[in-house]
């Protein structure tokens, strides 16, 4: 426990201001302060990206619906013990925080006519949540009450859901690799004994027999009792400095939803039949996601999600306007770039080790004269003074790359 106390992301997010936990704001519910936010931003307009490229279509929808909205999901009454009391603001207007983004998404699919040729429709979005998880199990950012969940619910047909699992962890696989996430294992979430499940016997053996098949070749163990009261599930976990396993990605599979919003498609021959609805998340919330990242990288993130890319350090102030124009010419270019003058510079540069920054630029009185900047980089290595151009393209390339290296490919 010793060594993973020195890598406790609660600790490592004090030290590097990426977010705070504030009493007053309540438990559960931390702030993503400048540093936190522009990692968060970088990781999603990732993720955004990856599923722009997949065909997902991306929605927005409210953290709080109408109470009849989540009695008609199962919601209210398969979790009610896990949700905030609702909200009454007249005697027929009655409104609850969401617990899950799936009602929302059965909207968005009812809120025209489908046909076959839609499917697979997907929609995605990261969206807020919220838990109403005891006061006793918060802890940093991977416990929290309050959830950016990055979400989708595929809507497909019976024949499709194969494939589509397979494409999901797919594209899982490609996001962990970006992401820098070393999963602990594969879980196959079953159904188990008792009322919690709803659906009939016959939709549960063909939805873990699909899940099953989409497994073939993957190293997973079965967990009885641990499915979705809608459906069975692929979980996905990693473990945490301390060893302690949670999911970080997971493909559920959902007969049940479909049926109570009533969700259709005019298949080819003209007949309406009932989609199947695919909940998955490639990297779970943004809170669990970075309180792992901050573990896994002790702080230092590859540079593509690095909140500052880039901070360079005048000698004196003579060099003072140079810095800043080199700052302004990485942030046209599209780096998180900062000047940073206080203090000397061995206390600086000691700084920007303290904070993980990938690349530090120092420009003295030759670089200011023609133009180049000496690279530091966050591993100790020192390159030869470049110009400035030069040294914007080799960070800009990494990035581009979201490469786990500070320097591109030979």
């Amino acid at each position: 426990m010793k060594e993973s106390d020195m890598i406790d992301h609660r600790r490592l997010g004090r030290e590097l201001e990426l977010f705070v936990s504030d009493p007053l704001a309540g438990a559960g519910l931390p702030i993503w302060l400048p540093a936190g936010a522009a990692a968060r931003h970088a990781v999603e307009e990732y993720v955004r990206d990856l599923e722009r490229r997949a065909g997902y279509r991306h929605v927005y929808s409210p953290p709080l619906g109408k109470r009849e909205l989540f009695e008609l999901s199962g919601h209210l009454g398969h979790f009610a013990d896990d949700m905030f009391p609702p909200m009454r603001l007249s005697a027929d207007d009655e409104f609850v925080l969401r617990p899950a983004l799936c009602p929302h998404h059965a909207l968005v699919y009812r809120a025209r006519g489908r046909s076959y040729r839609d499917l697979p429709l997907r929609v995605a979005e990261i969206g807020g949540m919220y838990r109403a998880e005891r006061s006793g199990v918060l802890g940093g950012l991977s416990r929290v009450r309050a959830i950016s969940l990055n979400d989708s619910h595929n809507f497909c047909a019976l024949e499709q859901v194969g494939d589509e699992v397979r494409e999901i962890l797919r594209l899982i696989r490609e996001a962990h690799a970006a992401l820098g996430v070393r999963p602990a294992g594969f879980r196959l979430s079953l159904r188990g004994p008792g009322e919690k499940y709803v659906g009939d016997d016959a939709q549960w053996a063909r939805a873990e027999e699909l899940l099953r098949a989409a497994l073939d070749g993957v190293d997973y163990h079965e967990g009885p009792g641990e499915a979705a009261f809608y459906g069975p599930k692929i979980d996905i976990q990693i473990a945490d400095a301390a060893g302690r396993e949670s999911t970080i990605s997971t493909i559920q599979l959902d007969f049940d939803k479909p049926e109570k919003f009533d969700l259709s498609y005019t298949d080819a021959d003209g007949g309406r039949k009932r989609p199947v609805m695919v909940h998955r998340s490639l990297v779970g919330s943004m809170e669990r996601l970075f309180a792992y990242l901050i573990e896994v990288h002790a702080g230092a993130f590859p540079a593509w999600y690095a909140p500052v890319q880039l901070v360079l350090l005048p000698v004196d102030d003579g060099q003072a306007e140079a810095a800043l124009d080199l700052a302004r010419l990485a942030e046209a270019a599209g780096l998180r770039a900062e000047v940073d003058h206080a203090g000397s510079l061995g206390a600086r540069i000691r700084d920007a080790a303290r904070r993980k920054v990938p690349y530090v630029g120092v420009v003295g009185a030759r670089e200011a004269a023609d133009g180049s900047v000496s690279l530091r980089l966050r591993d100790g290595r020192g390159l030869d003074p470049m110009p400035a151009g030069d040294a914007l393209r080799l960070i800009g390339a990494v990035v581009a790359a979201r490469s786990a290296e500070l320097l591109p490919p030979a």
